[in-house]
């Protein structure tokens, strides 16, 4: 099992599990081409990384656009995709009765189109090269419903689906797909709840002792997944801490 000389695109890659996978992959001698919306963020994680290794820039997954720029830079510089991993995602937290219409607009265009559009963008490179990989961070909201993430809730649901839509047309394509769907994990993500207090508490949960995996603790998962040969296909993995329900 190796990752080295694979060439991985890893998107929302400015923090969290998407940072943590970036700087997994390298050390583990892989070529990385990262992107997220927020510039300065990616040179942080660019900084103490082999610059032979590595090329970033600016991504909104909602844009397709600009997700399909960050597959061809890798291209352009590596030569070929092995893997992509789909991992930007907001996560906002309210009842649906609050009738918070703009940030339902935001996860549907970040957590299932940014996905599509990741999708969509290395497809065609992976059917050219005879072989691929594509992996998404889901969560364990895409098997059961919570409430005040309904909608959040829809939208992994909806990758999951995707993913195993994906698998099933493209295995003759040797196109392999790798669903990783966490409980708790320390991320950035409660800073798309609106409410701060909502916000508080769900950090306030994460602080308590074993009750939040780390970014790194999926990073290991997903380095994982991609260094298996290709012949081995690891279709959906949930992974949450021990004391998680």
């Amino acid at each position: 099992m190796t990752v080295e000389n694979k060439v991985v695109v890893v998107t929302g890659a400015s923090s969290g599990i998407g940072a943590s996978t970036v700087k997994l992959l390298v050390k583990g001698g892989a070529k990385v081409v990262f992107g997220a919306r927020r510039q300065e963020k990616l040179e942080e994680v660019a900084s103490g990384l082999d610059p032979d290794q590595i090329a970033f820039q600016e991504t909104d997954v909602t844009d397709y656009q600009q997700v399909k720029s960050l597959v061809q830079l890798a291209v352009d510089r590596f030569g070929k995709v092995d893997a992509l991993f789909n991992n930007a995602g907001i996560m906002p937290m309210a009842a649906v009765s609050e009738d918070n219409r703009d940030e339902w607009q935001q996860m549907l265009n970040i957590n299932v189109m940014g996905v599509l559009n990741g999708i969509s963008a290395v497809l065609p490179i992976m059917h050219r090269q005879g072989y691929g990989h594509i992996l998404a961070t889901d969560s364990l909201a895409g098997y059961k419903v919570y409430p005040n993430l309904a909608v959040y809730c829809g939208t992994k649901f909806a990758v999951r689906a995707i993913l195993e839509g994906v698998r099933q047309e493209e295995i003759k394509n040797k196109i392999r797909t790798t669903l990783i769907a966490p409980g708790m994990v320390e991320t950035e993500l409660y800073k798309s709840i609106s409410d701060p207090k909502t916000a508080k508490n769900l950090v306030d949960t994460w602080h308590e002792e074993n009750h939040a995996l780390k970014a790194e603790d999926i990073a290991d998962l997903v380095v994982y997944a991609i260094g298996l040969p290709n012949y081995v296909s690891i279709n959906e993995v949930k992974i949450r801490p021990s004391v998680e329900l």
